[in-house]
């Protein structure tokens, strides 16, 4: 049956007086911040070659354009003004870029449109300057069908594009990362997920994956090196390749030029938005009743939370499978259905520019105005109720969303486990940021958001010998076979935000102290922020070399060597990627 609360939407409407609102563009926020470009990459005026004491790449492929640009990625906490990047527009210019790095001692490294927050590309900790970047987004890109459920897409196809292709031939996937900006090779380089379990009594489809996108590897197209040629090559990876494991989910530390994907049978969805149910209530412990986060995933298998820091309510969208248009639904024929979302009201836009500028502590009055932002926006943008084909309500974040930087977590356990769970993490939440606060700091001025999704079995892909993705941040656990979801916790905070290093690495030391037992494991989400320090991310010795590796259990070190042995001149190994993969085994390691 369908949860009574539903029908609360349709108050919720009638009982909010119409208001205008004024939207503006987030130029406000990208101008405190020091943005100069929307996407990922900027390109600056000509310098002479070595004149700044830039190494120049040295013999670099005649034919081939390589410019020096501008580097930042999403939260724009990475901005580096000047890295050589090329632009080949063929394969044969791919393995000639690889090999010449490998000749002369340079790295490379595939660039898509830096949706990304980890620094799996640039490490800003110790810049490598003799790397060269390769902008996969130029001639890499497009898409045709194998077969009725598998396309084979290139990997510097946008998701969005992507999606939009198998949507043509009728065909779409169950869950995937909300933002069109992504590419493929960058979405399976970190096993890029969505949200969504089964619904009880859901029946199963074929081709469905409840876990990542990595997790629809039915074959990689890479560049590996070839020892009996005495050099990199062109090599397909078929799933029951045993070095398949490794390469699914690779980090960035292979090159991955195309993949074959298993998609399924298109659906359509319904997402119905919810701003009137306290978090209180729906991340209350099990058995409390009310309207608890689990029961809406009961209900309709797809959900996400949105929670605005020092507000009651969280938007919380629910995505149900409906073939027909339900009477209160408005039909949509395009993603991306939350303008509001996109763009912020004067009043907005102006505390942004306060808390950047100095002002931390209007965090509570940011949060409810962009509370008050969402309901007014679901409302007149009659986004409370909308049904239409699968990809017009799996995405919906622009890029000119308010940057923000994030951490992020998957925490693997029993299902009839998550409620407690997201009620131990929601109550650590809350009395750490009311400490904060007793002290008159405020380290988040973002949302909490919160996913479920399944984990990546290999069976999914029906082939005969898959494997799993080595180094999947929701690879199933051996030792623990009952444990059947992963939630998917995040943080987001304006970048620069005084105390927040200290927030996030009190908040994962907890994680990981809590989520260690036979009830649930934590795993890092590989593009987000972790490995803290007061400092900031990815600087935790402890947590880049030990707790991450051993929480991936003795696949990991398996999955690092065979990587190392696919690229033994380290072509496209970084100094980030070496902190974290080139560790002496850790004893003790668990079978997960």
């Amino acid at each position: 049956m369908r949860n009574p609360a539903m029908g609360m939407v349709r108050s919720e409407l009638r009982d909010r007086p119409p208001r205008r609102r004024s939207m503006i563009e987030r130029r406000t926020f990208l101008a405190a911040s020091g943005a100069a470009a929307i996407g990922g990459w900027t390109r600056l005026a000509p310098a002479t070659p070595g004149s700044d004491g830039v190494p120049v790449p040295p013999g670099f492929p005649g034919g081939i354009t390589l410019e020096r640009e501008r580097f930042q990625n999403w939260s724009r906490g990475i901005v580096v003004d000047d890295l050589w990047t090329c632009r080949p527009t063929t394969t044969a210019q791919l393995v000639r870029i690889v090999n010449w790095a490998a000749r002369v001692g340079w790295r490379v490294r595939a660039r898509g449109y830096s949706h990304n927050w980890s620094p799996l590309i640039v490490d800003p900790l110790k810049l490598d300057r003799k790397v060269v970047l390769i902008d996969m987004t130029v001639g890499f890109t497009g898409a045709e069908m194998v077969d009725d459920l598998s396309v084979r897409v290139k990997a510097g196809t946008s998701m969005e594009s992507m999606l939009g292709y198998i949507e043509s031939q009728g065909c779409g996937v169950t869950s995937c990362p909300a933002p069109g900006d992504l590419t493929i090779g960058g979405v399976l380089a970190i096993d890029g997920h969505g949200t969504g379990v089964p619904a009880s009594g859901e029946g199963d489809t074929a081709g469905r994956t409840w876990g990542t996108m990595s997790n629809r590897v039915i074959e990689l197209t890479v560049i590996a090196w070839d020892p009996g040629l005495g050099r990199y090559a062109l090599r397909t990876v078929d799933r029951s390749d045993p070095d398949s494991a490794a390469l699914m989910v690779g980090l960035g530390r292979s090159l991955v030029v195309e993949a074959v994907l298993r998609v399924e049978p298109n659906h359509n969805l319904r997402c119905e938005s919810w701003t009137s149910i306290s978090g209180a209530e729906l991340f209350a412990a099990p058995g409390s009743g009310g309207r608890l986060f689990a029961d809406f995933l009961a209900d309709s298998g797809r959900a996400e939370a949105i929670w605005y820091p020092f507000t009651a309510n969280p938007w919380l969208k629910v995505w149900t499978v409906e073939p027909n248009r339900p009477f209160w639904a408005r039909e949509v024929n395009s993603p991306f259905n939350y303008p509001f979302s996109d763009n912020l009201s004067d009043e907005a836009a102006g505390l942004v520019d306060q808390i950047v500028g100095g002002s931390p502590w209007l965090a509570p009055t940011f949060g409810g105005v962009m509370y008050a932002a969402t309901v007014l926006g679901l409302t007149f943008d009659f986004a409370y109720d909308i049904w239409g084909a699968s990809k017009n309500l799996l995405l919906y974040v622009r890029p000119t969303t308010l940057r923000v930087t994030a951490n992020g977590y998957a925490i693997l356990t029993r299902r009839a486990n998550m409620q407690q769970v997201l009620h131990d993490f929601v109550q650590k939440y809350e009395s750490l940021i009311q400490e904060y606060r007793d002290r008159d700091e405020y380290p988040i001025n973002g949302p909490m958001e919160i996913r479920v999704t399944g984990l990546d079995h290999a069976e999914d892909v029906g082939l005969t010998g898959a494997h799993e993705a080595a180094l999947s941040a929701v690879r199933p656990d051996a030792a623990h076979p009952e444990w059947d979801v992963a939630i998917w916790l995040d943080l987001l905070t304006l970048p620069g935000t005084p105390s927040s290093g200290s927030f996030y690495s009190e908040l994962e030391a907890w994680l990981f102290d809590r989520h260690s037992d036979d009830d649930a494991s934590c795993r890092v989400e590989w593009s987000k922020g972790w490995g803290y320090t007061p400092e900031g991310p990815w600087r935790s010795d402890e947590v880049v070399g030990d707790l991450v590796p051993a929480s991936l259990g003795p696949q990991f070190d398996t999955a690092t060597s065979t990587l190392a042995r696919l690229d033994p001149h380290e072509v496209f190994m970084s100094d980030f990627l070496d902190r974290l993969m080139n560790t002496s085994p850790r004893p003790g390691m668990s079978n997960r």
